[in-house]
């Protein structure tokens, strides 16, 4: 039984908690406001007294001084469940390389758009201004509006490079304020990758002349990529969570956690958790691009869209949707008159689980390969028993002719997949589902798609996974691992997910990582 003195803690101790609560939506400028003081009964030696679970954030003094000369600017605080924190807002354009370093109660904010130098133009010249965006271990940046998004321009670079018990986080400012639920999405742009590899589909300049460039989908200014360098470097990304990402910026065009745009073989990509983008996990256009150990969960569109002629490869996914919300896992280039551009799309994925919770999209499958796309899948799992596995689209994609002339590489290859699912195969313009049956093969190069999952913690192998005997994917290029096992997680003893990603009630990556993807870590 609790004693009257105990109660009137208790009870003292809730009016705090709404009385912290009041005003969250605010940003205080500094000295405004006050503490507010209540003074608690004192209780009797025989009373237990609570333990706070936590300690709450306290602000930081200032902003710390950047080498722009534009600076930070102190927004004053913001206060959340977790703790109140000092607001430092990055300038619209980074023009000279800055370093943003963590410091304890601070947060840094994307006002808008925040370039990183201007755009140095198709090649590489003296008009590049050469800017680098360094991001230390633990920084959180969230976005300000809707409209807050971070550009990187060509001939300019990120370094945003966490670590496992350390990542760097993109997020909302709801996310800040405590107001997410496991459904929230859409509050904030996302992070894009300019980069001067080649592309299709031009906005502007032709592919016969190798000038062919375009615009990032829903910018109202220009933001442009293209040009000839397939291994441009735009920096690099490591141990990074992007959350809440996607907002409409215009003509119902929406950015993904991440957008690579023409970026190179230079750039580093690896360790990045996208959670809860109204659009896709991530989104990949033209140039060529490599990417070890990538997590999506909750997108509401597709999680790993590759378009306009890039070549890429991708080891170690995990792909987990969420329950009745989202389109296709894996969306490759555009269903258009187009698929005869060159080049033509290359995408190689090994290592994957890929769960499949909806299918609320035009795409009709979780895997959906067309625009003449050339595509490769190893060492992978799909479970998705109430949805359609593949669905091959239009002739070009279907071809198994291997032709040099116009960069086809055949049909798509399947090695080591393992499909769960209620109708396995689906064609479409102008391919049948026996078509695609016959480039599945299963009962051939160990594929199988009548697989039972006995997947534990959601994503790591079981026995059945770990019966099936794996591709070597270092055969299709250098970049790859070669892996005794198919799936993104070997066994239990593989732990590449744990410590630097966030958990949700659609995954649980475990303990000992930044905690709820609804919460900041404050630490």
């Amino acid at each position: 039984m609790i004693n009257t003195n105990f109660r009137r803690i208790l009870f003292a101790t809730a009016s705090v908690a709404v009385l912290g609560g009041c005003g969250a939506n605010d940003i205080a400028s500094p000295g405004t406001g006050g503490n507010v003081i209540i003074n608690n009964p004192t209780p009797t030696p025989s009373t237990p007294t609570p333990t706070p679970s936590s300690t709450l954030v306290t602000p930081a003094t200032g902003c710390p001084t950047i080498a722009d000369p534009q600076g930070l600017t102190d927004a004053g605080t913001i206060t959340g469940p977790t703790g109140t924190y000092r607001v430092c807002s990055l300038p619209a354009r980074i023009n000279k390389s800055i370093q943003l370093t963590k410091i304890a109660g601070l947060l840094y904010r994307l006002n808008g758009r925040v370039d990183v130098g201007t755009d140095g133009g198709f090649t590489a010249s003296a008009a590049d201004t050469n800017v680098t965006l360094t991001i230390d271990p633990g920084v959180i940046i969230y976005g300000g509006t809707g409209v807050s998004w971070l550009a990187v321009n060509r001939g300019n670079k990120i370094n945003a490079v966490g670590t496992a018990t350390q990542p760097i986080i993109f997020t909302s400012r709801d996310n800040v304020l405590g107001l997410n639920t496991d459904s929230s999405s859409g509050q904030w742009g996302g992070v894009v990758l300019m980069g001067r590899g080649t592309v299709t589909d031009c906005n502007t300049g032709t592919i016969a002349a190798g000038t062919c460039e375009r615009q990032t989908e829903g910018a109202v200014d220009p933001a442009v990529y293209g040009g000839n360098d397939n291994s441009y470097n735009a920096g690099r990304m490591s141990y990074v969570q992007i959350r809440y990402s996607g907002y409409v910026l215009s003509s119902n065009s929406e950015l993904q956690s991440l957008t690579t745009e023409a970026i190179g073989t230079g750039t580093t990509l690896d360790h990045i958790q996208s959670f809860n983008s109204s659009d896709d996990g991530a989104e990949f256009f033209g140039g060529k691009v490599n990417m070890k150990y990538y997590i999506s969960v909750g997108a509401e569109d597709d999680n790993l869209d590759t378009d306009t002629g890039v070549k890429a490869n991708f080891q170690y996914v995990i792909v987990a949707q969420r329950s009745g919300i989202g389109d296709s896992i894996i969306e490759a280039d555009s269903d258009n008159a187009a698929d005869g551009d060159i080049p033509r799309q290359n995408t190689r994925v090994s290592n994957f689980v890929f769960l499949q919770r909806s299918n609320n999209g035009p795409d009709l499958a979780a895997i959906l390969l067309r625009g003449g796309t050339d595509y490769a899948l190893a060492n992978g799992i799909v479970v998705a028993p109430n949805y359609t596995c593949l669905n091959i689209s239009r002739a070009q994609t279907a071809s198994t002719t291997v032709n040099a002339a116009i960069d086809e590489l055949g049909a798509p290859v399947f090695k080591s997949v393992e499909l769960q699912c209620s109708t396995k195969y689906l064609g479409t313009n102008s391919v049948t589902a026996a078509q695609v049956q016959a480039i599945f093969g299963t009962g051939a190069n160990n594929n199988n798609d009548s697989y039972t999952p006995t997947l534990t913690s959601l994503f790591v192998n079981g026995a059945s996974e770990t019966a099936v005997t794996a591709f070597d994917a270092s055969t299709f290029d250098a970049f790859f691992d070669k892996t005794t096992y198919i799936g993104a997680v070997k066994d239990a003893t593989d732990t590449w997910y744990k410590s630097w990603t966030c958990n949700s009630s659609t995954a649980d990556f475990g303990t000992g990582n930044s905690g709820l993807c609804t919460s900041l870590p404050t630490t």
